[in-house]
């Protein structure tokens, strides 16, 4: 017979899924709802596939870290399973609440890394690990984007430009009683490959979510051996298609009118560079948030496209004679800037230092104040669950 705790455990697991999911969907196909190549359901449906594929390959690697290697998977008895999803359920309320979008890899480790702790059994190495991965690879995703915005940022926009024509992608045509898409009378061919990549991008980003999340939802019960792997993935996967069925379409307007603030092409290289990352550190079974590396890779662009206005030894220069951001051109002063991706597109890419600095502060790409915040809260949210598990199974030791 089911105990009523295993029920409580699943539902803790579905609510984190569900939410995973509601988040995750906006953030992969915000680009493709946005601008009109894809449906909210088309969204839904592709998000629910590739979730599962990512968590049913890949993910089962995190699964197997979280749920094991950290601390010893005996250590994950029913009420001990049940407390840890509750501190991640806990991250994204609180993280709903300040409207942040929380860590929940983050959040989970250090839940886990509590009852490790408290117990006095933890693998220091295995968290040493993971936490070097934490600081290096939102590093890695803002210098990355970076010289992609200084160098190839403005030849990419000429070469791969992504222009809508007026009306519907595609129209309908039928073969008998059968109907197919085909390219709309408006639509060119460079149109249908842009967009179709986009949708593309979507399906990857929507797989490195799946990869990297599920074990988020379930590691603790697989880890307790309640449920086995594959019936933790299932759970997952259903939990994370439930958010995409239904608050996603929320999180999809948000995030598609917010994404295409900037140009369609920064958003698809923000998305290919996070999930590139964030799959192979799921595949090296390292818990990771892509919130953390897209949010990093979006600010790298940015300022690298800024820098364009500024060549490095004149920076160099500037820096020598302490003229702060402030650098000498031959035509007067320029300053660096960090509002740069919504810059006008031109047909000729300018030669780097010859870029008129004005035109890359058309917008603000980020507050620096909301930036601030952002990052406090990930490094908080974190923390907080470590502690709180930790006071919890020290005076309370359920994992016994």
């Amino acid at each position: 017979m089911i105990s009523v705790l295993l029920l409580v455990g699943v539902a803790v697991a579905v609510f984190v899924g569900f939410n995973i999911g509601g988040s995750s969907t906006g953030v992969a196909f915000g680009p493709a709802v946005g601008s009109g190549v894809l449906s909210k359901l088309g969204a839904a449906v592709l998000m629910a596939s590739f979730a599962l594929l990512g968590g049913w390959t890949v993910g089962r690697n995190v699964v197997a870290t979280m749920g094991g290697k950290i601390v010893p998977s005996a250590l994950f008895t029913l009420p001990a399973s049940v407390g840890v999803l509750f501190f991640v359920g806990l991250a994204l309320l609180v993280s709903n609440l300040f409207g942040v979008p929380a860590s929940t890899s983050m959040t989970a480790v250090g839940a886990i890394a509590g009852l490790g702790v408290a117990a006095g059994d933890i693998d220091w190495g295995v968290m040493g690990q993971i936490v070097s991965w934490w600081l290096v690879a939102p590093i890695v995703a803002f210098w990355v984007c970076a010289v992609i915005g200084r160098y190839l940022y403005p030849y990419l926009d000429v070469w791969f430009r992504i222009d809508q024509s007026e009306g519907p992608l595609f129209e309908y045509d039928r073969v008998a009683s059968i109907p197919y898409p085909v390219p709309a009378a408006n639509t060119n061919r460079r149109e249908l490959v842009s967009s179709v990549l986009v949708v593309v991008i979507g399906c990857y980003m929507a797989f490195s979510a799946g990869a990297s999340n599920v074990a988020n939802a379930v590691a603790p019960l697989v880890g307790s051996g309640e449920l086995q792997i594959n019936q933790g993935i299932l759970l997952a996967a259903g939990a994370i298609a439930l958010g995409a069925f239904t608050i996603a379409r929320r999180t999809l307007d948000t995030v598609g009118n917010d994404l295409t603030d900037l140009p369609l092409l920064a958003a698809l290289i923000v998305e290919v560079v996070s999930a590139s990352l964030i799959t192979f550190l799921s595949y090296l079974g390292i818990p990771a948030s892509l919130a953390v590396s897209a949010t990093m890779c979006i600010i790298g662009l940015g300022w690298g496209r800024a820098t364009r206005a500024v060549r490095v030894r004149d920076a160099a220069a500037a820096a020598v004679r302490g003229d702060g951001e402030k650098t000498k051109k031959a035509d007067g002063e320029s300053k660096m800037s960090v509002d740069a991706l919504t810059a006008e597109p031109e047909d000729e890419v300018q030669k780097i230092g010859e870029e008129d600095p004005d035109e890359l502060q058309t917008k603000d790409l980020f507050d620096p104040s909301s930036t601030g915040r952002v990052i406090m809260l990930w490094i908080l949210t974190p923390s907080i669950s470590a502690v709180a598990s930790f006071l919890l199974f020290e005076f309370f030791p359920i994992y016994q």
